[in-house]
């Protein structure tokens, strides 16, 4: 998305567009109306930049919240072995709690 200036003069706005995998310039005009074309575009640029940063906040809150859950859950389970243990129960071959024999 460029205004550009050749040696013949005037400026014209062109914009980059991707099809098939591949670049294409693509010319828009000059005047007035190439000046409305090249400011929706700059919205629309800032819209997708706006939209990326919000997904963007939202993953990081998301992943703080996910470590925040994974730490407690660490500790209710030390807590609950812990509790297990001292009620005298043990793991049975690394699987399932038991009541140990007396």
């Amino acid at each position: 998305m460029a205004w550009e200036t050749r040696a013949r003069g005037g400026r014209y706005y062109t914009r980059s567009i991707r099809r098939h995998g591949r670049v294409h310039r693509e010319y828009v005009g000059t005047g007035p109306a190439a000046e409305l074309i090249a400011q929706l575009d700059a919205d629309d640029r800032a819209d997708r930049h706006r939209d990326r940063r919000d997904v963007a906040q939202h993953r990081a809150a998301s992943e703080a919240v996910e470590a925040a859950v994974d730490d407690l859950d660490a500790f209710v389970e030390m807590v609950v072995r812990l509790e297990l243990v001292c009620a005298g129960f043990h793991r049975h071959h690394r699987g399932d709690w038991r009541k140990r024999r007396d």
